[in-house]
């Protein structure tokens, strides 16, 4: 296979380029998009062998949940099930933006994203182009790191072809994300709320909704 590379010059995508990228996921395919923290891989998430093709080209352990993208709360709520507050104060204040909340997973959604946990890993990232594209989708996309598991995360699409070049469709250029650390996740299946990893916004932010 050889992947395919576009570069996109500012915050907005083309049509042309966002059909080629939509078309290429709803025909089944893996491609590699731009966050504001690193590149991500995007497929559709009910593509059971697609899902199948990226813990291969990644290496990534079977038991391992996948990340969800969401453009909007609506998509949000589509993929998960009896969210209250505080999740939607969260979200109002930290989203778009570098925060992953892990959600009581919708019955519909696969095995393979939650790694049988019962919960979902989501967040509606702070990238034009992403996020126009989900949109476009109509349906929240896959977004675990664009890197071999073990391997250093990728902050341009020359890292993200060093990795993964031949084993995936299309990279969408949009030149060095700048991010210098992941997103931060906090899951709010647990009471009172629990830190899985303090990322690119500091916990004290989040000081009124965790316990002292």
């Amino acid at each position: 296979m050889i992947t395919q590379r576009i570069r996109i010059q500012d915050s907005t995508i083309d049509d042309s380029v966002l059909q080629v990228a939509l078309a290429s996921i709803e025909n089944g395919n893996i491609i590699s998009v731009p966050t504001e923290t690193f590149y991500v891989l995007c497929a559709d998430p009910f593509n059971l062998r697609v899902i199948e093709e990226i813990f291969l080209i990644t290496k990534r352990k079977e038991w391992k949940p996948l990340l969800l993208l969401a453009d909007s709360i609506d998509q949000v709520e589509v993929m998960t099930s009896g969210l209250k507050e505080p999740f939607y104060e969260i979200a109002e204040n930290f989203w778009p933006g570098p925060l992953t909340l892990i959600l009581p997973a919708a019955n519909h959604v696969p095995l393979k994203i939650t790694g049988g946990t019962g919960t979902v890993g989501v967040r509606i990232p702070d990238s034009k182009v992403t996020r126009t594209l989900i949109r476009s989708f109509d349906n929240p996309v896959t977004g675990t790191s664009a890197n071999l598991s073990t391997h250093p995360v990728c902050s341009t699409a020359d890292d993200v072809l060093i990795q993964l070049g031949g084993k995936i469709d299309l990279i969408l250029d949009q030149g060095d994300t700048r991010g210098r650390a992941p997103s931060t996740i906090l899951d709010l299946t647990r009471d009172p709320i629990r830190v899985v990893r303090e990322g690119a916004i500091p916990l004290e932010r989040f000081s009124s909704y965790l316990s002292p």
